[in-house]
């Protein structure tokens, strides 16, 4: 009896597993594939190409190079602001990043250039009433990183709630509540003071933190994010930024 023939390995477009391998983002990946800057199995790679989870993946010297000149900023986000592109006629975050808001105390010993301005994408929105630490970045790593759909980066937040919370409503703040049809992933949720409440969130719906507190009776009058993953807001005064610094990591 002959034997089977064996499956052929499944493939995919070799930009989606170049992000799926957080060698940069989709955009990077056509991007350096179009200049001639990856190579698979020591081959230069074309655009459109499909690969298998065997091949080797290389990114060459002056994509290196590239993805080291990218910054990431850390801002100290106002109430007024717009996470991304202005609208409504309000002012987009990005707007802030200028010299004369640069923090004095910003100690990566990366000098302000107009092009750190240039590319900037805010990786893990605030709503135009919230305010605290906002990261805009030019590195599509960071974004998977912060954002993708598998993060598992911790977001923290110090919420101003009024109303009535019963223990029962605490219970469900940290596993059971549900939006837009989907369960949401378990949050860690502890009063910080009499009036106010602190969220560890590992996902970021849109204007979660509001929704879920609206579930349980509650209502937030005030809301700031100090911390993602290891990098907390620290003193950095509002309406400030300053680098991400090499030894830095989320």
């Amino acid at each position: 009896m002959p034997s089977p023939t064996p499956a052929a390995e499944p493939t995919v477009r070799l930009s989606k597993r170049m992000a799926e391998l957080g060698l940069c983002s989709r955009r990077e990946a056509d991007s350096y594939i179009e200049q001639g800057w990856v190579t698979v199995n020591g081959q230069t790679a074309v655009l459109g190409q499909k690969v298998g989870l065997r091949d080797r993946i290389d990114l060459n010297k002056q994509a290196h190079e590239q993805q080291a000149a990218r910054v990431t900023i850390l801002l100290n986000k106002p109430v007024g602001y717009v996470s991304a592109q202005a609208e409504k006629g309000y002012a987009s975050a990005a707007e802030l990043i200028t010299a004369d808001n640069h923090w004095s105390g910003d100690t990566s010993r990366i000098a302000f250039q107009e092009a750190h301005r240039r590319g900037l994408a805010p990786a893990g929105r605030l709503d135009i009433d919230s305010v605290g630490l906002l990261v805009l970045t030019q590195d599509g790593r960071i974004a998977k990183q912060l954002i993708g759909e598998n993060s598992g980066i911790e977001k923290e937040y110090l919420v101003r709630v009024r109303g009535r919370l019963s223990e029962d409503g605490l219970r469900l703040l940290n596993h059971g509540l549900s939006l837009d049809g989907e369960a949401l992933r378990p949050a860690k949720v502890s009063w910080q003071n009499q009036d106010q409440l602190r969220f560890v969130l590992k996902q970021g719906k849109k204007r979660q933190i509001r929704r879920m507190c609206e579930l349980v009776g509650l209502r937030v009058v005030g809301l700031k994010r100090i911390r993602m993953g290891k990098v907390k807001l620290g003193a950095l005064p509002p309406g400030q930024w300053r680098y991400l610094a090499p030894n830095e990591r989320f």
